[in-house]
């Protein structure tokens, strides 16, 4: 079948005033009090709690001890109940939420949360009890003033060290001193003095630290090694705590078996390569190095692009790590090779390699804690200053088992949506999930991979993070004869990682998976992970002992996603990160096998929600991903958006887009009763907000967030339009606007989560035809509520991929849809009109 390029479409979209069909979330659970004795008795916990605080003060200064100013408070709720914690802090007045944590489950969930209080600030919290308190001061609705704040407070104390500890406190440091991450509020004009000042409390504390930090909007992290003494000293000294964490520990590496292939095939295959003169895209490899001596990789990288984070690391591919990089490598520049060589077939490549060494060697490592969001942010600055006019894919599967607390975000992984997102740069990341190594998990398969949770830092948001199937299941050898495969052709791979007991609020990941082979096991549970046929083949580290080795797992097919992502990429010169991460996604799709190892119906939104956590939007298809084909049509738009505006000193959303798309109408009526499915991608990168404090109300995670829609076949412009914006709505009609969801795969709710949405939905041809009204809407984020950072006004950017396939293939979708986008004159359209 021919095949077209995708079209990207022309600026079509109209640009309309935008307010939300806000409507009123979850209400908080609040107990009831009684007003005179609840407030007589915080009151009293205030008054003995600023007692304390001075008397001990008092006793820091007699002994010259240093000490802060202000105060650290922790709230707690009632069991079972929420805390209004929004309402715990002014910005204006100094007082500050810093955490939220949540201890118990259920009925016996309890809401803690820290506060700094600023010295003279005392009263602000005793001032609201006190209006609380005074019958005077009753709402218009004759309720106490501050009554929800004040009824949802169970219990105040004075925070020590624990209260700004946010992981798990089985993991704070009793008297062995442990590499910490400390992390620091500030108002961004003054971080680097709270910087400076705080390292300067450490260096006299006599507390070992590192130099690097990493910054983010109000809070800079940085780590330093400490026991719970010391830490409890830092707090009683500075004022500029925001929480404790443990430091993240990179995960190692392995390699497979020898494969004993014969050095005519790497001769044979170099005699075949095609290099494309102009090439211009590139996978940086951030990993153990690499060993670019290896034939098949000399020609692709370049002793000048072989960097290090360390000098003294050198950029070789380091013994510990077996040659990882260099395995990576080989995957992330052909993909296939047992295919390659096997053919004999010209091999024509269109992009290099590139390498960033960022795990050091065990011999100048010390100590394996680094602040590896740092480390990460140094890799692609050397990769960009060395490659400054390339287009490149970042391609990472070294991973921590550390901070994986059911898809929450660490400094890592916000790092590296902070150098996603960009100033001016927008980058793609391909990380793995992360890998199950244990043969206890592996005796519980599949049901350990749902509990064994993805990997830091693979809750990136912006990232693409990539698991594992397998259809690796073909035992050759005889002397395996007793072994049987783990993983049934077409399911999950043994080692992959899944994100299914993370919170619903978080990303879907794995975003995708790819091959990463399969395990072997025989009657006594005894497994075999390195059996060659069930692993990939790859370049091997040292090539004068053997051409070839295997890899395996989350590794392996995240080196497969980057070659991918790098085919597009040099296909599609003009696609932005955002559309290459979009296009892999949008091209996937699962198996039925997946649907029945898990015993779910691919018919049913919850089921699918599942198996979304499991394998992610399933298994990418590079021939959907790079061409349209007559009976596929497949439309591209890149755009930007303001999703906020300032009104006076208010803060609200700004605009939508609205697209009518070129459609071929007349074809689809004239097969009305043919099977179409219309399928929509909507990605864009987020601006994070790390900091544990609850990433909601005001503290979201995300800058903004967008949603897409598309008309019903009932539907036409005005009422879709309707239906969307309230802001062009005659609230007095009394019109119900039904979105339709039902038709759609995933739905509306299932879709909303992380930065990038895809669903489908299946109908005639008939109901199709009408359906090519879309609108790109902004929802709410740190941009519009975390107002004193003055970002309300940001743009951003979207890709969105939309595409229209019928199995029938004597349909012509394609022609008719690229002769009306050449015909179109792209007109201006004013806001408003």
């Amino acid at each position: 079948m021919a095949q077209y390029s995708h079209l990207f479409l022309p600026d079509i979209k109209e640009s309309i005033p935008y307010t939300s069909n806000a409507t009123r979330g979850p209400q908080a659970n609040i107990p009831d009090r009684e007003v005179v004795s609840h407030s007589q008795r915080l009151i009293s916990i205030f008054e003995g709690i600023w007692g304390d605080t001075q008397h001990n003060r008092a006793e820091r200064e007699a002994i010259s001890v240093r000490s802060k100013d202000g105060t650290y408070l922790e709230f707690k709720s009632r069991a079972g109940y929420d805390l209004i914690t929004k309402s715990l802090e002014d910005v204006r007045q100094g007082v500050r939420l810093l955490n939220v944590r949540q201890t118990g489950e259920n009925e016996n969930e309890e809401t803690l949360c820290t506060v700094y209080v600023p010295s003279g600030k005392e009263n602000f919290f005793l001032q609201k009890i006190t209006d609380y308190a005074d019958a005077n001061k009753l709402t218009v609705g004759g309720n106490p003033k501050n009554k929800k704040l004040i009824n949802s407070i169970d219990d105040i104390k004075i925070a020590f060290v624990e209260s700004l500890w946010t992981d798990p406190i089985e993991l704070l440091p009793n008297e062995t001193p442990l590499w910490c991450e400390i992390w620091l509020r500030h108002n961004n004009e003054d971080s680097q003095a709270i910087i400076e000042n705080f390292l300067s409390l450490l260096s006299a504390s006599e507390i070992e630290y590192k130099t690097n930090v990493i910054n983010f909007p109000e809070r800079s992290v940085l780590i330093a090694k400490a026991n719970r003494s010391q830490l409890s000293e830092i707090v009683s000294q500075t004022d500029y705590l925001a929480e404790i964490r443990i430091a993240q520990e990179a995960a190692g590496f392995w390699t497979g078996q020898t494969n004993n292939e014969q050095q005519e095939w790497v001769d044979d295959l170099l005699q075949r390569l095609q290099i494309d003169e102009n090439v211009n895209v590139r996978v940086c490899i951030l990993d153990s190095g690499v060993n670019n001596g290896h034939p098949l990789l000399a020609p692709l990288l370049e002793d000048v692009h072989c960097l290090t984070v360390r000098p003294t690391w050198l950029t070789n591919d380091h013994e510990s790590g077996g040659g990882h990089g260099t395995l990576m490598s080989g995957i992330a520049a052909y993909n296939n090779i047992e295919e390659i060589l096997e053919s004999s077939e010209v091999v024509s490549q269109y992009h290099k390699l590139c390498s960033v060494k960022i795990i050091p060697p065990p011999s100048q490592e010390g100590s394996p804690i680094e602040l590896w969001g740092d480390i990460t942010s140094q890799a692609i600055s050397r990769t960009e200053i060395n490659l400054p006019d390339e287009r490149i894919v970042y391609c990472m599967a070294v991973t921590s088992s550390l901070e994986i607390d059911r898809g929450r975000p660490s400094s890592w992984s916000g790092a590296i949506d902070k150098i996603s997102y960009g100033e001016t740069v927008k980058r793609l990341f391909i990380i793995s999930g992360g890998n199950i190594r244990n043969p206890l998990d592996w005796s519980s398969y599949p049901h350990s991979n749902l509990t064994s949770s993805i990997q830091n830092p693979a809750q990136s948001w912006n990232s693409l993070v990539v698991g594992a199937y397998t259809d690796k299941v073909e035992i050759k050898d005889d002397s395996y004869s007793s072994y049987t495969p783990v993983a049934s052709k077409g399911c999950l791979s043994p080692f992959s990682s899944t994100s299914f007991s993370w919170e619903k609020k978080w990303p879907i990941k794995p975003d995708v998976v790819f091959e990463g082979g399969n395990l072997l096991k025989n009657e006594t549970d005894e497994y075999i992970d390195r059996y060659d046929d069930f692993g990939l083949l790859s370049t091997a580290k040292n090539p004068v002992v053997r051409q070839f080795d295997t890899i395996n797992a989350t590794s392996a097919a995240t080196a497969k996603a980057s070659w991918m992502a790098a085919k597009i990429m040099s296909t599609y010169k003009e696609a932005w990160p955002e559309t290459v991460r979009a296009l892999i996604i949008h091209s996937a799709d699962w198996n039925q096998e997946m649907f029945a190892q898990f015993d779910k119906n691919s018919n049913s939104k919850s089921d699918i929600k599942n198996i979304l956590r499991i394998f992610g939007y399933g298994i990418p298809n590079i021939d959907k991903a790079l061409f349209s084909y007559n009976n596929a049509l497949t439309f591209i738009s890149q755009n930007t958006i303001k999703p906020f505006k300032k009104v006076g000193s208010s803060h609200k959303t700004n605009e939508m887009h609205f697209f009518e798309l070129p459609w071929p109408k007349d074809e689809l009526l004239a097969n009305p009763d043919i099977e179409v499915t219309l399928k929509v991608t909507l990605s864009y990168f987020i601006e994070p907000g790390v900091g544990e404090v609850g990433w909601k109300d005001k503290y979201r995670y995300r800058s903004h967030g967008l949603c897409f829609d598309v008309n019903s076949e009932t539907e036409d412009v005005l009422a879709f339009k309707s239906r969307i914006n309230k802001a062009i709505r005659d609230e007095d009609e009394g019109i119900e606007f039904d979105s339709d969801s039902s038709r759609w795969k995933i739905g509306m709710q299932g879709r909303k989560s992380g930065s990038v949405h895809s669903d489908s939905w299946t109908g005639t041809a008939a109901q199709l035809a009408a359906c090519n009204l879309l609108s790109v809407y902004p929802i709410i984020g740190w941009w519009r509520q975390r107002t004193h950072l003055n970002m309300t006004e940001t743009s951003t950017r979207y890709s969105l991929i939309v595409t229209l396939e019928t199995p029938v293939t004597n349909i012509e979708l394609y022609t008719p849809v690229e002769v009306a986008i050449q015909s179109i004159i792209p007109i201006e359209i004013p806001i408003g009109n």
